[in-house]
């Protein structure tokens, strides 16, 4: 549907700058902005590299570790069928501090890795061999549900990519947007966990 949308987005903006006179001038700003991409392209990587590997060092260090415990009860009030040995744990864990920094890129693969043993986990439920509701084949279980909902809505404290593109295009004040982030990601999160909280409510009634 998307690529629908864009072609289509595509060919009005193509047959609207050709009847117009403004081929030239849809040119030259392709041209720039393929040049902008690359220019933003490798600013990004730089800083999703330092900020990878910041999280990978604490990773090895233990320190992920040490904030799953102390995330611990948070995880709990999230997930309350999620054993507490389970492996997700450290995944979601990880995926949450990258998100609470704003890490977007740092924080997906931390994110799939949880999805993917949430996923092995309702595999065992529906097969019989852990403890849990039995859901039907295909059907994503409650876990996996709430962690894609509170991974979108992602509470962020330290907006470091928003930071980063701001000061590529010349912002004064890159940091100035952190305040009105932390509110609406804030607001958005709070939405999400109450959603998620309403329906398991429904679904276990």
């Amino acid at each position: 549907m998307l690529n629908y949308l864009w072609a289509g987005m595509i060919l009005v903006g193509i047959v609207y700058g050709a009847f117009n006179g403004k081929m030239p001038d849809m040119t030259n700003a392709a041209l720039d902005s393929a040049k902008e991409a690359v220019t933003l392209c490798i600013t990004m990587i730089g800083v999703m590299a330092f900020w990878t590997g910041i999280m990978e060092i604490a990773s090895r260090a233990g320190i992920i570790g040490m904030a799953a415990k102390r995330m611990r009860p948070l995880i709990r009030f999230l997930f309350p069928q999620l054993p507490e040995t389970h492996r997700a744990n450290e995944h979601i864990t990880t995926n949450f501090i990258a998100n609470f920094l704003g890490l977007g890129w740092a924080a997906t693969p931390a994110g799939l890795k949880a999805m993917e043993e949430l996923g092995r986990l309702e595999d065992a439920r529906r097969a019989g061999r852990a403890a849990g509701p039995v859901r039907k084949k295909g059907i994503a279980g409650n876990e996996m549900c709430t962690f894609l909902i509170i991974n979108i809505s992602s509470l962020q404290l330290i907006p470091v990519n928003v930071i980063a593109y701001r000061s590529q295009y010349g912002s004064v004040n890159p940091a100035g947007i952190v305040g009105a982030g932390i509110a609406a990601t804030a607001v958005s999160t709070g939405a999400a966990i109450v959603f998620c909280k309403l329906m398991d409510r429904k679904r276990k009634v």
